[in-house]
């Protein structure tokens, strides 16, 4: 396994050579160095990109399981996590991308760094150790932690709580190693950072946001110090200015992950929600956003078309084809909650006819055979138990016969293209389902475009912190003001990125800033509490979903709460409406049969292949239930009381 990883790490080295532009061409070496040689400015950006790519697709497969997004396939892999009937198979991407392209860089950088007295890069190098080890226990619980990076061949399993008490060790090594002054002549920062620029303020902002982060990731612990994770807060990100981001570029020609193979430049959870087409948002995600849950005000949120994609309808087309007029549909998300939609096989892609088109569907029932003829906005003709619909040109439509699928128009898929798969420019992100025509069938979603920024960690979030940490001692007005302070906040970052699109010359409306005005609205309004006594938890952990994005924490947020199961300190139910997927029925996996029991819902991800092969006797050491189906129920350790 050592000789495995020598190999990919000198693969990755051979990559850096490569003609990666923009923030890749720190990493062009015209000495090819080998893993003796390279030093810190070289390494340093290889483990910000694999880590950052492992915490891509930790973000969509975990907010998949939170019930934010779906597939449209209910039977591969990643689909199945939908349904919480989840494979082995899910678990590898993460683990490779941060064992094989991250950590095991960390080691030889700063034993390079110091050599030469390059102290802000052992820095990073804690830092992102802290962060990375901490996303394997928040979706592992156990993981080779102590001996994971010594070369042993068969590293022993540490618990949760060394891995936790280790990650806040570090981040404190990390703002120590950012205090000091580097030896002359040592690589500045600046040289190898992708994320900060080689900002030492900044880097140590990160540190403190993360220690209040990990900090409430005890909440349900005896040892939670609501007065340290707002010390914490105190060196955290203080504005919009302090968030932590790296930028993503829609490039062509870009090399590829030598794992994945997905292009090195593009935003990473875009890799993994809207490269292909099969990534959907839910009702329940679209119902937070329009205020349509049990108890909503009801009032739109003006973040609501940039994140849930739309595409076009009632097109109107002349001679040659060109679409002369149009209207956007916007995407209703997917019921996993309620509906048995996957289990009659959809949602089914659109397709976009050019010609008039025919679809005839046989409908046996007459009930059913009425209401589908009462829905349809196109001519039809009706014989027996047959009914001919008529697609008119410049029409999306679902090509199959089976009735039950041909309303599946409602549901826009995530999809942007980039410059790597079909993309026209590379301001030109919309989803083209033909080619040469400019018939659009999504206009994707603001954290998952090609060159979508991932924002690490955000003022807007230290502020939901603040207020959680606020409401449990309490204090609700000062609860209330972080509250606010957070929505205001999420609001004029996302105002950044979609004003940097618009001038860029972006033609998509979903990419364009939104009007102040309705910002000003919405804040005024029922969808915002207004005062202090009025304020729950679940308010601001609704609020805190939409200001998060596609991030892994709106996961660990979840479990913090016991999902909907109201019995986490008088909070009452904090995810409203939420329920485990229609279509669950693996009662082997996620055993327990009451919401109470922490067993009832998703929990954990089993280890990878990985592991189970070449790791299985200190795998089965680490956990009675290590390689049962019932892992996947069982709380990690920071999610036990």
């Amino acid at each position: 396994m050592k000789k495995i990883l020598t190999i990919i790490i000198a693969l990755a080295f051979l990559l850096g050579s490569s003609s990666c532009e923009k923030w890749l061409d720190i990493n062009v070496d015209p000495d090819n160095p080998n893993d003796l040689s390279a030093t810190p400015e070289i390494r340093l950006p290889w483990i910000q990109h694999y880590y950052m790519y492992a915490w891509g697709t930790a973000n969509m497969r975990t907010n998949t399981i939170a019930g934010i997004l779906t597939q449209s396939s209910a039977t591969l892999a990643n689909g199945r996590l939908a349904a919480w009937n989840p494979l082995q198979s899910s678990c590898t991407t993460v683990y490779q991308n941060w064992f094989l392209g991250a950590a095991v860089n960390l080691n030889p950088m700063i034993a390079r760094a110091e050599e030469s007295g390059a102290y802000h890069y052992i820095g990073a190098a804690y830092c992102i150790r802290a962060m990375g080890f901490m996303m394997m226990l928040d979706l592992h619980g156990e993981m080779p932690y102590t001996e994971a990076l010594s070369g042993k061949y068969n590293p022993a399993y540490d618990q949760g709580e060394v891995i936790y008490n280790g990650c806040l060790a570090d981040l404190d090594k990390a703002i120590e190693y950012f205090g000091q002054e580097q030896t002359a002549g040592a690589p500045a920062l600046s040289k190898g950072d992708t994320w900060n620029g080689g900002d030492v303020e900044k880097w140590i902002k990160l540190c403190y946001g993360l220690k209040a982060r990990y900090l409430l990731q005890v909440s349900k612990k005896s040892s939670y110090d609501g007065a340290a994770v707002l010390a914490a807060l105190q060196n955290a990100p203080q504005s919009n200015e302090d968030n932590i981001v790296m930028k993503h570029y829609n490039v062509e020609g870009d090399a590829t992950n030598f794992t994945v193979a997905d292009p090195y430049q593009a935003n990473v959870t875009w890799d993994a929600a809207g490269y292909g087409t099969g990534q959907r948002a839910t009702r329940w995600y679209a119902n937070l956003l329009t205020n349509s849950f049990t108890g909503g005000s009801g009032v739109v949120d003006p973040r609501m078309p940039k994140l849930l994609p739309a595409m076009m309808t009632n097109t109107v087309l002349n001679a040659s084809g060109d679409i002369l007029s149009h209207e956007w549909a916007r995407d209703i998300g997917v019921d996993m909650l309620n509906s048995d939609i996957r289990l009659n096989g959809g949602p089914l892609l659109a397709s976009y006819t050019t010609t008039d088109r025919v679809v005839t569907y046989t409908i046996t029932n007459d009930t059913e055979r009425a209401n589908f003829i009462a829905s349809i906005p196109h001519s039809f003709t009706e014989s027996g138990t047959s009914v001919a619909v008529t697609y008119p040109r410049g029409s999306f439509y679902i090509n199959s016969t089976n009735y039950k699928r041909a309303g599946d128009t409602v549901y826009v898929n995530m999809r942007a293209n980039s410059m790597s798969t079909s993309g026209v420019s590379v301001t030109d992100m919309y989803y083209y389902p033909t080619a040469g025509q400019p018939a659009v069938a999504g206009t994707g979603t603001f954290y998952a475009r090609p060159d979508s920024d991932s924002d690490i960690l955000t003022y807007s979030e230290m502020c939901f912190i603040k207020a959680e940490v606020y409401l449990r001692q309490g204090n609700a007005p000062e609860a209330l003001n972080a509250y606010k302070a957070g929505i205001q906040a999420n609001f004029d970052r996302m105002q950044i990125k979609l004003n940097e699109w618009k001038s860029q010359g972006t033609i998509n409306p979903d990419q364009m800033p939104m009007d102040p005005a309705d910002i000003a609205a919405y804040m005024a309004s029922a969808a915002v509490v207004q005062t202090a006594s009025a304020l729950t938890m679940a308010d601001i952990m609704q609020q805190k979903i939409i200001a998060m994005g596609l991030n892994t924490q709106n996961w660990n947020d979840m479990r913090r709460f016991n999902y909907s199961a109201g019995n986490i300190d008088d909070f009452g139910v904090v995810y409203r409406d939420y329920k485990r997927p229609f279509e669950f029925t693996a009662t082997n996996i996620m055993t327990g049969t009451s919401p109470s029991d922490p067993t009832y819902w998703f929990r954990r991800f089993s280890q990878s292949t990985h592991e189970s092969t070449y790791n299985n006797s200190q795998l089965l050491l680490s956990n009675p239930l290590a390689l049962q189906d019932a892992i996947w129920s069982d709380p990690v350790w920071w999610d036990k009381e």
